[in-house]
């Protein structure tokens, strides 16, 4: 790779993910900066030079981006890591006129209510929906509805705050449940318009599926297609197990497949990672959302590509304008656990985790929980305990590895009193 590359890398966190990519870029000889939402006031609180930002602030966050472009630049590749940070990337590559996703189209991936209005303009298989505001007469809104109903936060990822209501009396329950949340101080701080609303979806039964993607000036390259084997159908929507290689057959896949084109060409993404989930039912594949960035945090671990390079070094590669066309994923089967919040209350600690590791099949154990820390399961959750690999011959080996491991864990979790 030529020296003459320089990779800006926007991020929310310096978690794992942050951290391989920089390890890759130092490795491929690749000047990487980082730009993240960190104290702006402290002098480089972590030591490693990033450039402070506020996700908040988009249009104050691109001056102090080009200014470091032009102070330690010019930056030559752009990446990012969640959807603010993608929000604020794409403003950036337009103004340096770097490939990337359009602000417009990564806006559009970002808020549930714009992605469906796309979707439908486009005529793509989807709930039915419509955007509620926080001020709303929820009763009145409650009588209105079909059940089963879905109701969403606009803004948040990972099932935040996503739940299933069959009744009016639990709509009532759950859109409160979601106003508290919203009242969060870390989410209000964000100054988002967006958690001023709830999206209510109907629900839509079927297996669920993730697919993850890289589009090359518009054209679509799927890299892989995960199963979900635990049903997930409420009241909430914790995922757990992701598989790859799919076990269903390559017309399905293809279904799903033509779905995620369809998606990604209603919302107008043109260049970088995609993140896709759908459900699949007799009727056909459904699109529930279309993320313009990669998949979150350590499930990136779960692929592997040629030489065992992570996810990371193929989007750093692309990102840089690198031809990674060729690249295929080397394991036969691979999975992921993100392991359930067991319940409410302080982490104390785990034990198990060798007992865990021993399984056959297990690549890694990971615990990330900290002594001291505040856990909640789903709806309100952002974070899991930990994550689990696995590798072998077939997804359903995978699958059975993963299950075991858990079953050697165990979780000392103290009550919510200590909270």
């Amino acid at each position: 790779m030529n020296a003459d590359k320089h990779l800006l890398l926007v991020a929310t966190t310096t978690g794992y993910q942050t951290r391989v990519f920089a390890g890759t870029a130092r490795r491929l000889g690749v000047p990487l900066t980082l730009a993240t939402d960190r104290c702006h006031v402290l002098d480089d609180p972590w030591g490693d030079d990033a450039v402070a930002v506020r996700f908040e602030d988009p249009a104050g966050s691109l001056e102090t981006l080009m200014g470091a472009h032009r102070g330690r630049g010019p930056f030559t590749g752009i990446a990012a890591l969640g959807d603010r940070a993608t929000f604020l990337a794409a403003l950036f590559a337009e103004r340096c006129g770097l490939l990337f996703h359009a602000p417009a189209a990564v806006e559009a991936a970002r808020n549930k209510f714009l992605s469906k209005e796309r979707f439908h303009a486009a005529g793509l298989p989807q709930p039915e929906y419509r955007r509620i505001p926080l001020s709303s007469d929820a009763v009145e809104v409650a009588r209105q509805i079909a059940y089963p109903a879905v109701l969403k936060p606009l803004g948040l990822s990972a099932s935040r705050g996503v739940i299933r209501a069959d009744s009016p009396a639990e709509f009532l329950a759950a859109f409160r449940r979601i106003e508290k949340l919203l009242s969060d101080p870390d989410i209000l701080r964000m100054r988002d318009d967006r958690d001023q609303y709830v999206q209510v979806e109907s629900f839509i039964p079927g297996k669920e599926f993730a697919v993850e993607a890289l589009v090359t000036k518009g054209r679509c390259r799927v890299l892989a297609v995960f199963d979900k084997p635990d049903p997930l159908d409420g009241p909430y929507f914790e995922e757990t197990i992701y598989l790859t290689p799919s076990s269903h057959p390559a017309q399905v896949q293809r279904m799903l497949i033509a779905v995620l084109e369809g998606g990604i060409a209603a919302l107008g993404l043109d260049h970088g990672p995609v993140h896709g989930e759908f459900r699949l039912n007799e009727q056909g594949a459904w699109v529930l959302e279309i993320a313009a960035r990669p998949i979150g945090g350590l499930c990136a671990k779960v692929l592997r590509f040629q030489g065992g390079a992570p996810l990371e070094e193929l989007i750093l590669r692309h990102a840089l304008g690198e031809d990674t066309s060729g690249w295929e994923l080397m394991d036969a089967a691979s999975g992921v656990m993100m392991i359930p919040v067991p319940k409410a209350g302080v982490f104390r600690g785990v034990s198990g985790v060798e007992e865990a590791r021993a399984v056959t099949g297990i690549e890694d154990v990971l615990i990330t929980a900290k002594d001291g820390q505040y856990m909640q399961p789903l709806p309100e959750s952002n974070s899991y305990p930990g994550f689990l690999f696995a590798r072998a011959e077939s997804a359903s080996e995978v699958e059975r590895a993963l299950r075991e491991a858990h079953g050697r864990l165990r979780f000392d979790i103290a009550g919510e009193l200590l909270k």
